[in-house]
């Protein structure tokens, strides 16, 4: 999946979980989805910003392996989103 897949994905689930939290009459369950709401808003930042540095980065072998780095860590953390939602189910 390219960055912009990704930022649309993440545009996509940050506004569902908004929309589940301002909807939601149970106060626990808002929470819940607030949370996931910012957790995918940060996501959507970073995506932005390491597209951002991807697309001046020119060819330049250390700041390209620094957009490898970051790019490994963003996907950790989706991995470990997703191990926290399967513990959830």
């Amino acid at each position: 999946m390219d960055l912009r897949q990704q930022i649309d994905m993440c545009s996509e689930h940050y506004q569902k979980w908004k929309s589940a939290a301002l909807n939601s009459l149970d106060r626990d369950e808002a929470k819940k989805a607030m949370e996931r709401a910012f957790f995918w808003l940060e996501l959507q930042s970073a995506f932005i910003t390491l597209r951002a540095v991807e697309l001046t980065a020119g060819n330049d072998e250390e700041k390209r392996e620094k957009i490898l780095t970051a790019k490994a860590k963003l996907s950790r953390r989706l991995i470990e989103y997703a191990k926290e939602i399967l513990n959830e189910l």
